[in-house]
């Protein structure tokens, strides 16, 4: 591990100045990813600015009826709350399913929608990885690619976002609030936030250099069946191949979210109208622009056949 210098910010203000005045800084919360790249020297911060005593771990009620979730607020207290569990069910399972319950009590809201992608490339620090050494290549390309990207690709990566609570907060359509370390304030839609690779792989999201989270917002409860399943190799503590998010209503209208197959939480509003026509019609309009490998084409059919699963549940 390379060595670094380290302070705890008091405020979010301040924080996130720190970190935009230092070049080389990061943010650490809980560190469930961050320390494990900088034991393999992925990540090389010169300055760690510390950002738990900034008190941004509460959950509370917003006037609009939805729920406002501290970026501090551990993975475990999120989805233990009554609230989230009563209204926003497809959260609380989509959290449970990822890690293990060590990790989730340390990890942090933040630093869920900030983890790093699990691709083999990546973390290999022998091979070429535009993510991680940007102008290298991109190894995964022609590689072992079973576990990547099927769709919204590029020629510079294929990596996957790994998370599961991302792909919940995309189907709920929640935002993201910042601070900018000129004070400024704004909430970014979550849609919006994750980034496709494209030239700049290396760029998972929008923030701005030394922009903070201080917050998740959800709007008001949708209601529905809300259900979570997450296929992959083992039985716990593995990253999907695919995910399934989905509010299903009485009607036969619904919503669908898929982890574990692009570079974000991938989800096709449009394709949503054709839920009474079933997982099919859905997943055809949903992958009609899949570009996937050889080793990962199995996907496509998987994601349709776990929506069934779900749309079969909640009509039981």
């Amino acid at each position: 591990m390379k060595s670094f210098t380290y302070e705890r910010a008091k405020t979010p203000e301040q924080a996130a100045a720190a970190v935009a005045g230092r070049p080389g800084a990061k943010y650490l919360a809980g560190g469930t990813n961050l320390l494990d790249l900088m034991k393999l020297e992925i990540e090389t911060p010169t300055h760690l600015v510390d950002v738990q005593d900034l008190k941004l771990d509460q959950i509370e009620k917003t006037a609009e009826g939805g729920l406002r979730i501290g970026a501090l607020v551990t993975n475990t207290a999120l989805a233990s709350d009554m609230a989230v569990r009563r209204d926003y069910g497809v959260l609380a399972r989509a959290i449970v399913a990822g890690a293990s319950g060590q990790l989730r009590n340390k990890a942090t809201t933040a630093g869920n929608l900030l983890q790093r992608t699990r691709c083999p490339y990546f973390y290999d620090t022998n091979m070429p990885c535009n993510k991680r050494r940007p102008g290298t290549g991109c190894a995964a390309i022609g590689g072992f690619s079973r576990q990547l990207a099927v769709i919204g690709s590029s020629d510079q990566c294929i990596a996957t976002y790994p998370g599961d609570m991302g792909v919940a907060l995309r189907l709920l359509d929640a935002k993201v609030e910042t601070v900018k370390a000129d004070g400024a304030k704004r909430a970014i839609d979550f849609a919006d936030f994750h980034r496709l690779p494209g030239n700049e792989p290396q760029r998972d999201n929008v923030l701005e250099a030394g922009e903070l989270i201080t917050a998740v917002t959800l709007p008001k409860p949708i209601g529905g069946t809300q259900l979570y399943y997450k296929v992959r190799d083992r039985a716990s503590y593995a990253f999907a191949l695919v995910s399934v998010a989905t509010v299903i209503q009485k009607d036969g209208s619904g919503r669908v979210a898929f982890g574990g197959v692009a570079h974000r939480p991938w989800r096709v509003e449009a394709a949503e109208s054709a839920f009474p026509g079933g997982a099919r019609a859905v997943t055809e309009k949903v992958f009609a622009d899949a570009r996937p490998t050889e080793d990962n084409r199995f996907k496509l059919k998987l994601a349709e056949r776990t929506l069934a699963s779900l749309m079969a549940q909640a009509r039981s």
